[in-house]
């Protein structure tokens, strides 16, 4: 080996050092910009967005930040690529006017999936992608479905509410865990949580760093920078439980890939992962990380009707288990010959609810559904009798439990 040869491999490990010490990822910021939200919480809202960004390492190699409306159609404030600076993300953020129209929430998030990914927007491919939606709680259409394509495109999502928003529709949207990702504050109190939620998204953006996304019960997401392409080499990515090296499990992947969802692990167990970089064209150090999945989320169990009258029962069930225990629970009911369903929300402190306004002398089907903070859900039903008129008598017999989503 003469110099010529050794220089561009040295060359090449200093280049990695330094990039990795500078974040780098595509930031887009969603605004509810529509009439529910006053010009004075509008103004609050925009002056926390423009602090929170300020400081952010921003250019062409490091962050690069956009902004979205929520209206009734939304509308593209700034793209990824026109400024380069926090100081002047910071004055289009507060050079940016409401909207006002109705809250197409899920309008706006189709259109944000579009944004991240199109280099036409300044977004880059293979860069970390963070959405930061800051929102009253409410919307006119569905959010679930389009947060949820954009979480499996490997997107974090942080939500920012500032209303009277639904928590557990907002823990599911959210990425996982809930505690991390989801920040209920007055609009003149979100000075409190801006230097957390900006270490959060710092933390998001690890561009040169093997880390996890999400993790959940019986598996994990995990992501890197694209070290590689389809063309200069590929991955093998390795996980076993900790200590127990007979038990690995091994992946390859193309080069082009920059991101993999382990799933069938046990839960709360630590877990190393390693992934290894194969290469003829550069030398590539192995990364690691040790992940510990969350302990299993188990209920509702054991459902029991009780005090059944004609026109109204009660339903009542063991608690759900699991790290930190249910948001809340949704109760469904409705007629097993089909019919208007009923729906009510139960917080997470109660395991019993009266249910009212149902039909003398009719069979229903009562499922019991526990949100967790990791966004997931489980599900038991049981079937439920109303007394004809002047009779009281109860009968419940549980359904199998619904998987877990």
């Amino acid at each position: 080996f003469g110099p010529w040869r050794v220089l561009p491999w040295v060359w090449g490990c200093l280049r990695t050092h330094h990039l990795a010490s500078a974040p780098q990822g595509d930031l887009l910021f969603l605004l509810d910009s529509s009439a529910s939200v006053s010009h004075y919480e509008f103004s609050r809202v925009r002056e926390f967005v423009g602090q929170l960004v300020a400081p952010l390492p921003m250019g062409p190699e490091a962050l690069r930040a956009s902004l979205v409306h929520v209206g009734s159609q939304p509308h593209m404030e700034f793209l990824f690529n026109q400024h380069s600076s926090g100081q002047a993300v910071q004055d289009a953020i507060l050079a940016a006017a409401q909207r006002m129209g109705d809250t197409n929430t899920g309008l706006a998030l189709a259109y944000v999936k579009e944004q991240l990914f199109a280099e036409a927007a300044g977004a880059r491919p293979g860069v970390p992608k963070v959405l930061v939606w800051v929102t009253d709680g409410g919307s006119s259409d569905p959010v679930g479905p389009p947060m949820q394509e954009l979480k499996d495109l490997g997107v974090t999502v942080f939500i920012v509410n500032t209303g009277r928003g639904n928590l557990l529709e907002l823990s599911a949207a959210a990425s996982a865990p809930a505690e991390k990702h989801l920040h209920f504050v007055d609009v003149d109190d979100l000075h409190i949580i801006t230097p957390e939620l900006r270490g959060s998204i710092l933390d998001a953006m690890q561009p040169q760093q093997l880390h996890t996304s999400e993790i959940m019960p019986t598996g994990f997401r995990l992501a890197w920078p694209p070290l590689l392409t389809s063309d200069s080499g590929y991955y093998v990515l390795e996980v076993v439980p900790s200590g127990q090296p007979g038990a690995v499990r091994r992946q390859q992947l193309p080069g082009n890939a920059t991101g993999w969802t382990w799933t069938g692990l046990n839960p709360d167990t630590d877990y190393d992962v390693a992934l290894l970089p194969e290469s003829n064209v550069r030398l590539l150090s192995p990364q690691h990380v040790r992940v510990r999945t969350l302990p299993e989320e188990v209920g509702p169990e054991r459902i029991v009707i009780s005090q059944a009258r004609p026109r109204s029962l009660r339903v009542s069930w063991a608690p759900a288990l699991g790290p930190a225990a249910a948001l809340g629970y949704h109760v469904q009911l409705g007629p097993l010959q089909g019919g208007a369903v009923q729906r009510v929300e139960v917080p997470a402190d109660s395991n019993s609810t009266t249910l009212q306004g149902l039909t003398p002398d009719t069979a229903y089907l009562v499922t019991v559904t526990a949100a967790f903070r990791s966004g997931r859900e489980r599900a038991l039903s049981a079937k439920a009798c109303t007394p004809a008129a002047g009779r009281s008598r109860a009968l419940s017999k549980p359904f199998a439990r619904a998987p877990g989503q």
